[in-house]
């Protein structure tokens, strides 16, 4: 495994909390076949139980003068480095926990009360879904590893 960076912070909403900001959290406990513990968004659909985002979407909104505080995207966990440089299907370990990307974010509407240029802005950069593979407590400064795909490497 290739470490790739570190967790600038963690968020999760508990049911009857809305809006953005997510707030901030000290550790997320990732639970396989559920989603992050007591988050509003746990048990529904397990491919998108956890959001990364890189800082670098935080600092494409603030070279376009579009001041967010973290957690602002809506994501769970904030990455050092830019997730969307990896394909779907990347395998991160995260503290304890695996997660596997599923599929890009898609822009909704929500991240107009910011800006309305920033729906379009990120359009490309606003997270990355991801399913747990396996389960464990991700926290603040938590390192992140690649996964190599073992499955393939024994195939060629």
């Amino acid at each position: 495994m290739s470490t790739l960076g570190k967790v600038i912070d963690t968020f999760s909403a508990k049911v009857g909390q809305s809006g953005l900001p997510r707030p901030k959290v000290q550790s997320l406990d990732l639970i396989y076949g559920y989603g992050i513990k007591d988050d509003k968004f746990a048990g529904d659909n397990l491919d998108k139980t956890v959001m990364i985002v890189g800082k670098q979407s935080y600092d494409l909104a603030k070279e376009n003068s579009i001041e967010l505080q973290n957690g602002s995207l809506g994501e769970n966990i904030l990455l050092d480095f830019d997730p969307h440089e990896f394909p779907i299907g990347t395998r991160f370990k995260i503290g304890e926990a695996v997660i596997v990307v599923m599929e890009n974010c898609t822009i909704c509407n929500h991240l107009a009360v910011f800006d309305d240029e920033l729906p379009i802005l990120l359009q490309e950069y606003r997270g990355l879904y991801c399913k747990i593979e396996k389960a464990g407590i991700v926290t603040k400064n938590s390192t992140v590893e690649l996964v190599e795909d073992t499955k393939s490497k024994i195939a060629s």
